[in-house]
């Protein structure tokens, strides 16, 4: 396997006929978007994929956004996939880089190991003219026992304690406009701009054409925020799935003192307990 969580279109179509591979395709849409990524995928996906409903996949007990399962959930309908604690998994989106980070670091911190993002996504398998397929194939549950890793995660308590001054630094997401509040958020109801002292690394910034800039470019843009190797960073964004594409990205330069806000945005500019500022960071 790569020594990186990234896999190439090559890899992944020699690979993909491996009976011990699953492919997952994670795709997702922001509310504003008026895209149906489940009825995308049911019309064209990588031929054998199964479809990781980030909506589904997810704490249904909340009104927060696709907020991480218990357990058990997490167990039930992953391994519905055909998913195992022995098998190799390579997530994909219909962005490029978009949602199958999120679904990347579900099953990582979930306790799986071998789990790889294609990188340059859907859009790079269709532009090198790779099979597609509308056949939905059903799969054979995979033995996979899901156990949250708790340390990887943080709440609305531990960032509030960052903002106060606790060790960490907050990177958001999102885009600059959202960030300084310049931009409406896509949800109703939230306030805008950032938490104070975030660092703002939009996750488009970390991309080039859908994909992942080399490490030495991702290596100077967190350092330009202010992210070095002795930084904890706590990945924030609209609601804890962009948050992820900053977690790969730091991964991919062998920063692993990262955390993911899972509330995120979502619940941090909901309510009206937490501090707010805007403009730049």
């Amino acid at each position: 396997m790569p020594g990186t969580p990234l896999v190439t279109t090559n890899w992944l179509a020699e690979n993909l006929s491996r009976p011990d591979l699953v492919v997952l395709d994670a795709s997702f849409h922001l509310p504003t978007s008026g895209r149906d990524a489940k009825q995308e995928f049911v019309e064209a996906h990588i031929p054998g994929a199964q479809f990781f409903d980030i909506e589904d996949i997810a704490d249904q007990n909340t009104d927060l956004p696709h907020m991480l399962p218990s357990d058990a959930e997490f167990t039930e309908k992953v391994s519905a996939l055909g998913v195992g604690n022995d098998k190799t998994v390579v997530l994909y989106d219909a962005a490029g880089i978009f949602s199958a980070p999120r679904a990347w670091w579900m099953l990582r911190i979930f306790g799986l190991t071998q789990v790889y993002v294609l990188d340059g996504g859907l859009p790079k398998w269709r532009a090198e003219g790779r099979p597609l397929s509308d056949t939905l194939d059903v799969p054979v549950p995979g033995a996979l026992k899901g156990m949250l890793d708790t340390s990887k995660v943080y709440d609305l308590e531990q960032v509030k304690d960052v903002v106060n001054g606790a060790d960490g630094v907050i990177v958001d997401a999102r885009g600059r406009g959202r960030f300084t509040a310049e931009e409406p958020e896509p949800r109703e109801g939230m306030r805008s701009g950032h938490m104070p002292g975030a660092k703002s690394v939009p996750l488009a910034e970390l991309l080039i054409d859908g994909a992942y800039k080399s490490p030495q470019d991702l290596k100077k843009i967190f350092h330009d925020a202010g992210i070095n190797a002795n930084t904890r960073a706590v990945c924030t964004c609209g609601s804890g799935v962009t948050a992820a594409g900053i977690a790969l990205g730091l991964t991919l330069i062998g920063h692993e003192d990262h955390v993911v806000y899972d509330g995120s945005w979502a619940e941090w500019g909901s309510r009206q307990d937490t501090p707010v500022s805007t403009g730049s960071a």
